[in-house]
């Protein structure tokens, strides 16, 4: 069953990006930079954490770091009161 984002979020999943960096095969000495987008939970990182171990098991490429940051979509708005008014003509 294909869940939409809107029902991911409901369920309190968020929009997470991860910076990996890996070493290249041919060349372990030189770097290069993947960026992964997906739905996930915070703290834990279930679909992350499954990508990286697809990543480990699959791929030639030795994961060097992982930066992950992760944003809540749905949230309360900012109000802020009006403190003054202005009348044009």
């Amino acid at each position: 069953m294909i869940t939409s984002p809107m029902e991911l979020m409901l369920q309190n999943f968020r929009l997470t990006t991860a910076k990996i960096l890996y070493h290249f095969p041919d060349h372990p000495s030189l770097l290069q930079t993947y960026l992964w987008q997906d739905y996930d939970k915070n703290p834990d990182f279930p679909v992350l954490h499954k990508f990286l171990n697809f990543w480990e098991r699959e791929l030639d490429g030795k994961l060097h770091s992982v930066l992950v940051e992760s944003c809540e979509i749905i949230k309360p708005s900012d109000f802020k009161p009006v403190t003054h008014e202005f009348y044009l003509n």
